[in-house]
C-alpha cells in the first residue's frame, strides 16, 4: 500500500518552491561539430524542492512520517500536487465556478513520489520550524 501525505500538514511554502524535469537525453559528442543528443529514455519524472512551515505539533507529525510511515524516506507516498490541488475552478473568462449550493469547485490533483536523495532538512525560525526536502514526482 502507498503511504498518503498528512492531511494535517500545511501547503509547501511558495518561496522556495524549485522544480526540474529529469534529464532524458544522452549526449554524444562527436570528433567534430556541436554535440548530438538523443532520449535515453521515455518516462521522465521531476525532481520538486520544496519547504513547510510547521508549529511543534506539526513538525512531530511530519518528523513520524518520514521516519516511522515512509521507513526513513524509503517508501513512495501520495502528495497533493501544490500546483494544483484545492485551487478553485475557473471559466474562460477567469470568474470562478460554483456548485448549485455556490461552493466553488476545487481541483483535486495528486503526486506518487519518492523522497528525493538527501533527508529533510530543519532549521528554526522564532518558535517555528521550517522542513526543506526534494521529492522525485514519478511519470
Amino acid at each position: 500500500m502507498t503511504e498518503v501525505w498528512p492531511a494535517t500538514l500545511p501547503r509547501p511554502e511558495r518561496d522556495t518552491w524549485q522544480a526540474q524535469p529529469q534529464e532524458a537525453r544522452r549526449k554524444r559528442q562527436p570528433d567534430n561539430g556541436p554535440p548530438a543528443y538523443r532520449r535515453r529514455f521515455s518516462s521522465v519524472a521531476r525532481m520538486v524542492s520544496l519547504s513547510v512551515l510547521l508549529t511543534r505539533d506539526e513538525k512531530a507529525v511530519f518528523d513520524h512520517f518520514y521516519h516511522s510511515v515512509c521507513a526513513e524516506g524509503a517508501a513512495q507516498f501520495y502528495l497533493p500536487d501544490p500546483t494544483t490541488d484545492g485551487w478553485e475552478l475557473l471559466s474562460s473568462d477567469g470568474e470562478t465556478l460554483l456548485t448549485r449550493w455556490d461552493n466553488p469547485v476545487r481541483l483535486s490533483a495528486r503526486w506518487l513520489c519518492l523522497w528525493g536523495d538527501t533527508p529533510p532538512a530543519e532549521t528554526l525560525l522564532g518558535i517555528e520550524f521550517r522542513k526543506s526536502f526534494s521529492v522525485v514526482v514519478m511519470p
